[in-house]
């Protein structure tokens, strides 16, 4: 019988660690903007949306984003005076908590803080969020909705009935009080209504210049960030012995 072609012993000591040459060459590719680019900026990110930051990219072709990887980001900037890749760039690691990114540029640091204050978009609310207003949807027929949807907004909680044929909302109903925090019921019928309550916003946080080295915090962190910092120092280093 001829011996399959899958039965083959492979060595583990030729295997390659796919994972940490990805980290590796982010940290190179980091460096090498380092070297490159004038500022470094700190941004933070409300009501994150893939599609709004790759418009922010778009619009940023000329600098350098990167966005997530919090950790391995540190790892290249250096957590500390004694490990850190130029001067000062530990204080940036410092603040690399939460939904964060990184901006290379050459812009002013006027130019960019102007540019991403007058950068938002309005989106609609996910389970989770605040609702920034209230919301009561008055009795009656509901045309823009297909009958076949009318299951649908039932399970939804909303008091719907087909009458001849048209979705119809047989009792007043209040979907949230401006406040509440949204369930993913209250975040789907606010979507389906078409009313938004989350802005996509990006907030320019920090800046470190490289011709000086001067690190400048422009926004201070949340709370829940600072606290969280001896714990994501922690999971750092028990990542770096894991590789």
């Amino acid at each position: 019988m001829p011996k399959s072609k899958r039965d083959k012993k492979v060595s583990l000591t030729k295997t390659s660690k796919k994972g940490l040459q990805v980290k590796q060459n982010l940290i190179e590719e980091l460096r090498k903007c380092v070297d490159t680019y004038k500022r470094l900026f700190i941004f933070s990110v409300a009501n994150m949306r893939n599609n709004k930051l790759k418009d922010v990219r778009n619009a940023w072709k000329h600098s350098r984003i990167f966005f997530g990887k919090n950790k391995v980001m540190m790892v290249a900037l250096g957590r500390s005076p004694t490990d850190e890749y130029k001067d000062n760039l530990h204080q940036i690691s410092k603040h690399l908590r939460g939904e964060v990114g990184l901006l290379f540029t050459n812009r002013t640091k006027e130019e960019v803080i102007d540019w991403f204050s007058r950068f938002k978009e309005s989106d609609f609310a996910r389970a989770g969020n605040k609702a920034t207003f209230t919301v009561s949807l008055d009795k009656g027929p509901l045309e823009h909705f297909p009958h076949s949807m009318e299951p649908q907004l039932r399970q939804l909680g909303l008091p719907t009935a087909l009458k001849k044929g048209v979705v119809t909302l047989i009792a007043d109903h209040e979907v949230c009080k401006e406040g509440d925090v949204l369930t993913p019921e209250q975040a789907r019928i606010l979507k389906l209504f078409g009313y938004m309550m989350a802005d996509f916003k990006v907030t320019i946080r920090s800046v470190w210049h490289a011709e000086t080295g001067e690190f400048e915090l422009l926004v201070e962190d949340d709370e829940r960030d600072v606290e969280g910092m001896e714990e994501d120092k922690d999971d750092l280093d028990e990542e770096e012995e894991g590789d």
